[in-house]
Protein backbone atom coordinates (compact mmCIF):
# COMPACT_ATOMS: atom_id res chain seq x y z
CA UNK A 1 0.00 0.00 0.00
CA UNK A 2 1.22 3.71 -0.58
CA UNK A 3 1.55 5.98 1.69
CA UNK A 4 -0.53 8.84 -0.01
CA UNK A 5 -3.97 5.97 0.08
CA UNK A 6 -3.22 4.96 3.38
CA UNK A 7 -2.79 9.09 4.38
CA UNK A 8 -6.09 9.77 2.86
CA UNK A 9 -7.87 6.32 4.40
CA UNK A 10 -6.65 7.41 8.17
CA UNK A 11 -8.10 10.70 7.36
CA UNK A 12 -11.70 9.94 6.78
CA UNK A 13 -11.90 6.80 8.62
CA UNK A 14 -11.10 9.13 12.03
CA UNK A 15 -12.99 12.02 11.15
CA UNK A 16 -16.30 13.00 13.02
CA UNK A 17 -18.75 15.07 12.85
CA UNK A 18 -17.94 16.45 16.44
CA UNK A 19 -14.96 17.56 14.79
CA UNK A 20 -16.30 19.67 12.38
CA UNK A 21 -16.44 23.38 13.75
CA UNK A 22 -19.65 24.94 12.86
CA UNK A 23 -18.79 26.81 10.28
CA UNK A 24 -17.22 24.19 8.75
CA UNK A 25 -20.85 22.43 8.85
CA UNK A 26 -22.54 25.63 7.74
CA UNK A 27 -20.81 25.80 4.60
CA UNK A 28 -21.33 21.94 3.60
CA UNK A 29 -24.99 22.46 4.11
CA UNK A 30 -25.20 25.36 1.94
CA UNK A 31 -23.41 23.33 -0.80
CA UNK A 32 -25.72 20.56 -0.31
CA UNK A 33 -28.68 22.62 -0.67
CA UNK A 34 -26.91 24.23 -3.71
CA UNK A 35 -26.40 20.84 -5.39
CA UNK A 36 -30.66 19.95 -4.91
CA UNK A 37 -31.93 23.13 -6.07
CA UNK A 38 -29.23 22.82 -9.37
CA UNK A 39 -30.36 18.89 -9.68
CA UNK A 40 -34.34 20.37 -10.21
CA UNK A 41 -33.09 23.50 -11.92
CA UNK A 42 -31.87 21.20 -14.52
CA UNK A 43 -34.65 18.14 -14.24
CA UNK A 44 -35.71 18.53 -17.97
CA UNK A 45 -32.33 19.42 -19.89
CA UNK A 46 -32.18 16.49 -22.29
CA UNK A 47 -28.59 15.03 -20.73
CA UNK A 48 -30.89 14.64 -17.10
CA UNK A 49 -33.67 12.96 -19.03
CA UNK A 50 -30.90 10.83 -20.51
CA UNK A 51 -29.45 10.11 -17.10
CA UNK A 52 -32.43 9.39 -16.19
CA UNK A 53 -33.92 7.14 -18.19
CA UNK A 54 -30.64 5.06 -17.51
CA UNK A 55 -31.35 5.08 -13.64
CA UNK A 56 -35.45 3.92 -14.49
CA UNK A 57 -33.88 0.92 -16.26
CA UNK A 58 -33.15 -0.85 -12.83
CA UNK A 59 -35.72 -0.70 -9.55
CA UNK A 60 -34.65 -1.38 -6.35
CA UNK A 61 -37.27 -2.20 -3.48
CA UNK A 62 -34.69 -0.80 -0.81
CA UNK A 63 -32.36 1.38 -3.66
CA UNK A 64 -31.31 4.85 -3.67
CA UNK A 65 -33.83 7.57 -5.14
CA UNK A 66 -33.17 10.06 -7.87
CA UNK A 67 -34.13 13.76 -6.93
CA UNK A 68 -37.34 14.49 -8.23
CA UNK A 69 -38.92 11.72 -8.53
CA UNK A 70 -39.98 8.76 -6.32
CA UNK A 71 -38.06 6.34 -8.68
CA UNK A 72 -35.36 4.14 -6.76
CA UNK A 73 -32.64 2.42 -8.31
CA UNK A 74 -28.82 1.03 -8.21
CA UNK A 75 -27.45 3.51 -5.83
CA UNK A 76 -24.64 3.78 -8.49
CA UNK A 77 -27.10 4.92 -11.28
CA UNK A 78 -28.44 7.55 -8.66
CA UNK A 79 -25.43 8.72 -8.42
CA UNK A 80 -24.68 9.30 -12.18
CA UNK A 81 -28.36 10.87 -12.85
CA UNK A 82 -28.22 12.90 -9.34
CA UNK A 83 -24.47 14.05 -10.56
CA UNK A 84 -25.46 14.95 -14.24
CA UNK A 85 -28.53 17.16 -12.82
CA UNK A 86 -26.61 19.15 -9.94
CA UNK A 87 -23.81 19.44 -12.68
CA UNK A 88 -25.60 20.12 -15.49
CA UNK A 89 -26.24 24.09 -14.99
CA UNK A 90 -22.61 25.08 -14.28
CA UNK A 91 -23.44 26.65 -11.47
CA UNK A 92 -22.11 24.58 -8.53
CA UNK A 93 -19.18 25.31 -5.99
CA UNK A 94 -15.89 25.39 -7.42
CA UNK A 95 -12.01 24.94 -6.01
CA UNK A 96 -10.72 28.05 -8.56
CA UNK A 97 -9.10 25.58 -11.14
CA UNK A 98 -9.46 22.04 -10.34
CA UNK A 99 -12.57 21.04 -10.45
CA UNK A 100 -16.03 21.20 -8.37
CA UNK A 101 -16.14 19.69 -5.20
CA UNK A 102 -19.75 19.57 -4.63
CA UNK A 103 -20.23 16.90 -7.30
CA UNK A 104 -19.36 14.07 -4.75
CA UNK A 105 -22.15 15.07 -2.75
CA UNK A 106 -23.97 12.99 -5.33
CA UNK A 107 -22.44 9.71 -4.41
CA UNK A 108 -22.53 10.38 -0.82
CA UNK A 109 -26.29 11.07 -1.38
CA UNK A 110 -26.53 7.96 -3.26
CA UNK A 111 -25.19 5.90 -0.43
CA UNK A 112 -26.95 7.35 2.04
CA UNK A 113 -30.30 7.45 1.02
CA UNK A 114 -29.88 3.47 0.50
CA UNK A 115 -28.50 3.33 4.51
CA UNK A 116 -31.29 5.87 5.86
CA UNK A 117 -27.82 7.49 7.00
CA UNK A 118 -28.53 10.76 9.32
CA UNK A 119 -27.74 14.48 8.83
CA UNK A 120 -25.05 14.02 10.85
CA UNK A 121 -23.81 11.31 8.84
CA UNK A 122 -24.12 13.36 5.65
CA UNK A 123 -22.16 16.11 6.83
CA UNK A 124 -19.37 14.20 7.71
CA UNK A 125 -19.07 11.97 4.89
CA UNK A 126 -19.23 15.45 2.58
CA UNK A 127 -16.18 17.08 4.79
CA UNK A 128 -14.01 14.25 4.05
CA UNK A 129 -15.04 14.29 0.26
CA UNK A 130 -14.20 17.65 0.34
CA UNK A 131 -10.72 17.83 1.90
CA UNK A 132 -9.66 15.11 -0.18
CA UNK A 133 -10.87 16.88 -3.10
CA UNK A 134 -8.96 20.12 -2.25
CA UNK A 135 -5.80 18.26 -0.71
CA UNK A 136 -5.82 16.29 -4.35
CA UNK A 137 -6.30 19.47 -6.62
CA UNK A 138 -3.47 21.66 -4.36
CA UNK A 139 -1.12 18.98 -4.69
CA UNK A 140 -1.81 17.48 -8.22
CA UNK A 141 -3.43 20.06 -10.53
CA UNK A 142 0.16 21.78 -11.35
CA UNK A 143 0.86 18.59 -12.90
CA UNK A 144 -1.63 16.50 -14.32
CA UNK A 145 -1.91 18.12 -17.86
CA UNK A 146 -5.04 16.29 -19.91
CA UNK A 147 -6.47 14.78 -16.88
CA UNK A 148 -9.75 16.37 -16.63
CA UNK A 149 -10.43 17.45 -12.71
CA UNK A 150 -13.05 14.95 -12.17
CA UNK A 151 -10.08 12.71 -10.97
CA UNK A 152 -10.85 14.24 -7.84
CA UNK A 153 -14.51 13.59 -7.51
CA UNK A 154 -13.90 10.51 -8.41
CA UNK A 155 -11.27 9.93 -5.49
CA UNK A 156 -13.61 12.39 -2.97
CA UNK A 157 -17.09 11.03 -4.06
CA UNK A 158 -15.13 6.97 -3.08
CA UNK A 159 -14.13 8.49 0.19
CA UNK A 160 -17.53 9.84 0.96
CA UNK A 161 -19.43 6.72 -0.13
CA UNK A 162 -16.58 4.89 2.32
CA UNK A 163 -17.50 6.82 4.71
CA UNK A 164 -21.37 6.54 4.93
CA UNK A 165 -20.89 3.17 4.27
CA UNK A 166 -18.87 2.58 7.36
CA UNK A 167 -15.85 1.28 6.02
CA UNK A 168 -12.67 0.10 8.34
CA UNK A 169 -9.24 1.16 7.53
CA UNK A 170 -8.61 -1.24 5.58
CA UNK A 171 -11.59 -1.30 3.06
CA UNK A 172 -11.17 2.55 2.74
CA UNK A 173 -7.80 1.52 1.25
CA UNK A 174 -9.20 -0.67 -1.51
CA UNK A 175 -11.95 1.29 -2.04
CA UNK A 176 -9.51 4.42 -2.89
CA UNK A 177 -7.63 1.89 -5.09
CA UNK A 178 -10.61 0.75 -6.69
CA UNK A 179 -11.66 4.27 -7.58
CA UNK A 180 -8.21 5.53 -9.03
CA UNK A 181 -6.66 2.54 -11.09
CA UNK A 182 -9.19 3.02 -13.81
CA UNK A 183 -10.25 6.00 -13.79
CA UNK A 184 -8.04 8.35 -15.01
CA UNK A 185 -10.32 10.92 -17.16
CA UNK A 186 -9.62 13.28 -20.22
CA UNK A 187 -9.34 16.54 -20.14
CA UNK A 188 -10.92 16.93 -23.87
CA UNK A 189 -14.01 17.32 -22.25
CA UNK A 190 -13.73 20.80 -21.72
CA UNK A 191 -12.15 22.08 -25.33
CA UNK A 192 -13.36 22.85 -28.51
CA UNK A 193 -17.13 22.61 -29.29
CA UNK A 194 -17.75 21.28 -25.90
CA UNK A 195 -20.59 18.07 -26.22
CA UNK A 196 -23.17 17.07 -23.30
CA UNK A 197 -20.41 15.02 -21.73
CA UNK A 198 -19.20 18.10 -20.28
CA UNK A 199 -21.99 18.29 -17.77
CA UNK A 200 -22.09 14.68 -17.61
CA UNK A 201 -18.54 13.71 -16.70
CA UNK A 202 -18.82 14.30 -13.26
CA UNK A 203 -22.10 12.35 -13.00
CA UNK A 204 -20.19 9.34 -14.46
CA UNK A 205 -17.18 9.92 -11.69
CA UNK A 206 -19.57 9.52 -8.72
CA UNK A 207 -21.09 6.44 -10.51
CA UNK A 208 -17.33 5.07 -10.38
CA UNK A 209 -17.51 6.46 -6.56
CA UNK A 210 -20.27 4.42 -5.24
CA UNK A 211 -19.26 1.53 -7.61
CA UNK A 212 -15.36 1.18 -5.45
CA UNK A 213 -17.11 1.81 -2.23
CA UNK A 214 -19.54 -0.64 -3.08
CA UNK A 215 -17.26 -3.51 -4.30
CA UNK A 216 -14.59 -3.05 -1.29
CA UNK A 217 -17.46 -3.23 0.74
CA UNK A 218 -17.84 -7.15 -0.74
CA UNK A 219 -14.31 -7.60 -0.61
CA UNK A 220 -13.31 -6.80 -3.74
CA UNK A 221 -9.40 -5.71 -3.65
CA UNK A 222 -7.35 -3.53 -5.80
CA UNK A 223 -3.93 -2.74 -6.99
CA UNK A 224 -1.18 -2.34 -4.09
CA UNK A 225 -0.30 0.81 -5.06
CA UNK A 226 -2.46 3.39 -7.02
CA UNK A 227 -0.76 6.44 -6.77
CA UNK A 228 2.87 6.00 -5.79
CA UNK A 229 3.77 2.82 -7.63
CA UNK A 230 6.16 2.32 -10.39
CA UNK A 231 2.49 2.39 -12.65
CA UNK A 232 0.64 4.75 -10.44
CA UNK A 233 -0.67 8.36 -11.86
CA UNK A 234 2.48 9.38 -10.04
CA UNK A 235 4.43 7.59 -12.94
CA UNK A 236 3.14 9.89 -15.39
CA UNK A 237 1.55 13.39 -13.60
CA UNK A 238 4.89 13.41 -11.32
CA UNK A 239 5.77 13.25 -7.69
CA UNK A 240 3.59 15.24 -5.57
CA UNK A 241 3.03 15.39 -1.79
CA UNK A 242 -0.44 15.83 0.07
CA UNK A 243 -0.50 17.98 2.80
CA UNK A 244 -2.25 17.71 6.79
CA UNK A 245 -5.77 17.34 6.45
CA UNK A 246 -8.60 20.40 7.82
CA UNK A 247 -8.71 20.04 11.31
CA UNK A 248 -6.42 20.27 15.03
CA UNK A 249 -6.79 24.08 14.30
CA UNK A 250 -5.48 23.76 10.34
CA UNK A 251 -8.26 25.33 8.48
CA UNK A 252 -10.91 23.19 6.54
CA UNK A 253 -10.56 23.56 1.94
CA UNK A 254 -14.09 23.88 2.61
CA UNK A 255 -13.31 27.37 3.06
CA UNK A 256 -11.92 28.26 0.03
CA UNK A 257 -14.61 27.13 -1.82
CA UNK A 258 -16.47 29.81 -4.72
CA UNK A 259 -19.97 29.40 -4.47
CA UNK A 260 -21.14 30.53 -7.79
CA UNK A 261 -23.73 33.51 -8.12
CA UNK A 262 -23.96 32.89 -11.59
CA UNK A 263 -24.51 29.94 -13.95
CA UNK A 264 -21.47 29.17 -15.67
CA UNK A 265 -18.03 28.60 -15.72
CA UNK A 266 -16.23 29.94 -12.93
CA UNK A 267 -13.57 31.77 -15.11
CA UNK A 268 -16.49 33.99 -16.29
CA UNK A 269 -17.75 35.17 -12.79
CA UNK A 270 -15.73 38.23 -12.76
CA UNK A 271 -16.39 39.04 -16.62
CA UNK A 272 -19.54 38.81 -16.11
CA UNK A 273 -19.32 40.94 -13.03
CA UNK A 274 -17.37 44.09 -14.95
CA UNK A 275 -19.65 43.72 -17.99
CA UNK A 276 -22.58 44.55 -15.86
CA UNK A 277 -21.10 47.55 -14.95
CA UNK A 278 -19.56 48.30 -18.17
CA UNK A 279 -23.65 48.04 -19.77
CA UNK A 280 -24.92 50.76 -18.09
CA UNK A 281 -22.09 52.95 -19.08
CA UNK A 282 -22.05 52.15 -23.05
CA UNK A 283 -25.35 51.46 -25.09
CA UNK A 284 -24.07 47.85 -27.07
CA UNK A 285 -24.70 50.46 -30.99
CA UNK A 286 -22.05 52.21 -29.60
CA UNK A 287 -19.35 49.54 -29.25
CA UNK A 288 -16.19 49.68 -31.54
CA UNK A 289 -14.18 46.86 -29.48
CA UNK A 290 -13.75 45.01 -26.42
CA UNK A 291 -11.26 43.76 -24.62
CA UNK A 292 -10.99 41.22 -21.99
CA UNK A 293 -8.19 40.77 -19.40
CA UNK A 294 -7.40 37.95 -17.67
CA UNK A 295 -5.24 34.97 -16.37
CA UNK A 296 -3.83 32.44 -18.35
CA UNK A 297 -5.87 29.69 -16.83
CA UNK A 298 -9.35 31.38 -18.27
CA UNK A 299 -7.61 32.39 -21.11
CA UNK A 300 -6.30 29.01 -22.03
CA UNK A 301 -9.44 27.13 -21.39
CA UNK A 302 -12.67 30.26 -22.11
CA UNK A 303 -10.96 32.80 -24.60
CA UNK A 304 -8.27 31.01 -27.05
CA UNK A 305 -10.19 28.61 -29.63
CA UNK A 306 -11.47 29.92 -31.99
CA UNK A 307 -14.18 27.83 -31.27
CA UNK A 308 -15.11 30.31 -28.42
CA UNK A 309 -16.10 32.91 -31.07
CA UNK A 310 -19.07 30.76 -32.74
CA UNK A 311 -20.40 28.16 -29.94
CA UNK A 312 -22.79 25.92 -31.38
CA UNK A 313 -23.70 23.77 -27.72
CA UNK A 314 -24.96 25.02 -24.77
CA UNK A 315 -21.72 23.52 -22.77
CA UNK A 316 -19.62 25.48 -25.54
CA UNK A 317 -21.70 28.88 -24.90
CA UNK A 318 -21.12 28.39 -20.89
CA UNK A 319 -17.18 28.10 -21.63
CA UNK A 320 -17.28 31.20 -24.03
CA UNK A 321 -15.63 34.26 -22.65
CA UNK A 322 -16.65 36.23 -25.68
CA UNK A 323 -19.89 34.70 -26.05
CA UNK A 324 -21.23 35.44 -21.80
CA UNK A 325 -19.63 38.87 -22.36
CA UNK A 326 -21.30 39.54 -25.39
CA UNK A 327 -24.92 38.53 -23.92
CA UNK A 328 -24.38 40.11 -20.98
CA UNK A 329 -23.48 43.99 -22.97
CA UNK A 330 -26.73 43.19 -25.09
CA UNK A 331 -29.00 41.91 -22.01
CA UNK A 332 -28.13 44.15 -19.56
CA UNK A 333 -28.28 41.29 -17.09
CA UNK A 334 -27.50 37.47 -16.98
CA UNK A 335 -29.37 34.28 -17.23
CA UNK A 336 -28.64 31.19 -17.83
CA UNK A 337 -31.07 31.39 -20.97
CA UNK A 338 -28.52 33.10 -22.96
CA UNK A 339 -27.36 29.52 -23.04
CA UNK A 340 -30.63 28.43 -25.08
CA UNK A 341 -30.57 27.28 -28.69
CA UNK A 342 -32.52 30.89 -29.78
CA UNK A 343 -29.81 32.69 -28.42
CA UNK A 344 -26.95 30.59 -29.74
CA UNK A 345 -28.17 31.81 -33.09
CA UNK A 346 -28.48 35.69 -31.87
CA UNK A 347 -27.33 37.74 -35.14
CA UNK A 348 -26.70 40.35 -32.13
CA UNK A 349 -24.30 37.95 -29.79
CA UNK A 350 -22.21 37.53 -32.91
CA UNK A 351 -21.96 40.92 -34.03
CA UNK A 352 -21.06 42.09 -30.83
CA UNK A 353 -18.26 38.84 -30.43
CA UNK A 354 -16.22 39.68 -33.64
CA UNK A 355 -15.76 43.23 -32.11
CA UNK A 356 -14.13 41.09 -28.92
CA UNK A 357 -11.22 40.32 -27.71
CA UNK A 358 -9.54 38.53 -24.73
CA UNK A 359 -6.09 38.65 -23.72
CA UNK A 360 -3.84 37.13 -20.47
CA UNK A 361 -2.57 40.06 -18.89
CA UNK A 362 0.56 38.59 -16.94
CA UNK A 363 -0.08 40.75 -13.58
CA UNK A 364 -3.80 39.12 -13.53
CA UNK A 365 -2.10 35.85 -14.27
CA UNK A 366 0.32 36.80 -11.09
CA UNK A 367 -2.60 37.11 -8.91
CA UNK A 368 -4.63 33.89 -10.06
CA UNK A 369 -6.33 31.77 -8.21
CA UNK A 370 -5.41 34.03 -4.48
CA UNK A 371 -7.67 36.40 -6.92
CA UNK A 372 -9.98 35.98 -9.88
CA UNK A 373 -9.03 39.36 -11.43
CA UNK A 374 -10.71 40.43 -14.49
CA UNK A 375 -10.53 44.38 -16.47
CA UNK A 376 -12.45 45.41 -19.38
CA UNK A 377 -12.12 47.98 -21.57
CA UNK A 378 -14.58 49.35 -24.04
CA UNK A 379 -13.43 51.65 -26.94
CA UNK A 380 -16.61 53.41 -28.33
CA UNK A 381 -17.17 54.67 -32.00
CA UNK A 382 -16.39 58.08 -30.53
CA UNK A 383 -13.01 57.21 -29.76
CA UNK A 384 -14.36 57.35 -25.82
CA UNK A 385 -12.70 54.36 -23.42
CA UNK A 386 -14.26 52.58 -20.21
CA UNK A 387 -12.73 50.60 -18.39
CA UNK A 388 -13.98 48.47 -15.41
CA UNK A 389 -12.32 45.42 -13.01
CA UNK A 390 -12.17 43.86 -9.87
CA UNK A 391 -10.82 41.15 -7.75
CA UNK A 392 -13.37 38.67 -6.00
CA UNK A 393 -17.10 38.16 -7.62
CA UNK A 394 -19.78 37.59 -5.48
CA UNK A 395 -19.50 33.77 -4.50
CA UNK A 396 -15.41 34.02 -4.15
CA UNK A 397 -14.49 33.28 -0.55
CA UNK A 398 -13.19 36.41 0.08
CA UNK A 399 -16.60 38.03 -1.16
CA UNK A 400 -19.03 35.23 -0.50
CA UNK A 401 -22.77 34.64 -0.60
CA UNK A 402 -24.87 35.31 2.09
CA UNK A 403 -27.33 32.30 3.71
CA UNK A 404 -29.59 34.33 2.45
CA UNK A 405 -28.50 34.48 -1.30
CA UNK A 406 -27.99 30.69 -1.61
CA UNK A 407 -31.68 29.94 -0.47
CA UNK A 408 -32.69 32.86 -2.74
CA UNK A 409 -30.68 30.80 -5.39
CA UNK A 410 -32.03 27.55 -4.81
CA UNK A 411 -35.68 29.08 -4.80
CA UNK A 412 -34.87 30.52 -8.08
CA UNK A 413 -34.06 27.15 -9.87
CA UNK A 414 -36.77 24.94 -7.73
CA UNK A 415 -39.58 27.10 -8.21
CA UNK A 416 -39.24 26.54 -11.80
CA UNK A 417 -40.88 22.89 -11.29
CA UNK A 418 -42.30 23.54 -8.00
CA UNK A 419 -45.15 25.39 -5.89
CA UNK A 420 -43.24 28.08 -3.32
CA UNK A 421 -45.23 26.03 -0.07
CA UNK A 422 -42.99 22.82 -0.93
CA UNK A 423 -39.86 24.83 -1.58
CA UNK A 424 -40.02 26.63 1.47
CA UNK A 425 -39.85 23.10 2.96
CA UNK A 426 -37.25 21.55 1.92
CA UNK A 427 -35.54 24.77 2.47
CA UNK A 428 -36.37 24.53 5.74
CA UNK A 429 -35.55 20.79 6.28
CA UNK A 430 -32.04 21.29 4.43
CA UNK A 431 -31.01 24.13 6.47
CA UNK A 432 -31.72 22.30 9.52
CA UNK A 433 -29.99 19.07 7.71
CA UNK A 434 -27.44 18.08 10.67
CA UNK A 435 -30.84 16.96 12.82
CA UNK A 436 -32.37 15.06 10.08
CA UNK A 437 -33.07 11.00 10.91
CA UNK A 438 -32.91 10.51 7.10
CA UNK A 439 -32.98 12.42 3.58
CA UNK A 440 -36.86 10.93 3.28
CA UNK A 441 -38.43 15.10 4.10
CA UNK A 442 -35.95 16.68 1.41
CA UNK A 443 -36.66 14.03 -1.46
CA UNK A 444 -40.58 14.13 -1.14
CA UNK A 445 -40.71 17.97 -0.91
CA UNK A 446 -38.49 18.09 -4.00
CA UNK A 447 -40.75 15.26 -5.75
CA UNK A 448 -41.83 16.58 -9.44
CA UNK A 449 -43.45 13.46 -10.49
CA UNK A 450 -44.14 9.90 -9.50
Amino acid sequence: MDASVGFIADYTHALRFEDLPADVVRLAKRSVIDTFGLAIGAFNAEPSRIARAMAERASVRDGARVIGTAHRTLPELAAFANGVMGRYLDGNDCFLGAGHPSDAIAAVLAVADTRHADGRSIITAIAAAYEVHYNLCKAVSVLAKGVDSTFYIVVAGAVGAAKILGLDRARIVETLALAVAPNIPLDTTRYGQLSMWKGCAAGAAVRNSVFAALLAQAGMTGPEKPIEGNHGIQNFVGKFELKPFGGNGRPYGIHEVTLKRFCTVAHSLSPITVALELSRLVAVEDIEKVTVYTYRFAWEINGREPEKWRPTTREAADHSLPYIVAAVLIDRGFDDEIFSDERLRDPRIRALIDKIECKEDPEITRRYPQQMPCRIEITTKSGERKIAQIDYPRGHDKNPMSDEEVSEKFRGFVQRALRSARVDQALQALWQLESASDLDEIFEALKIKA
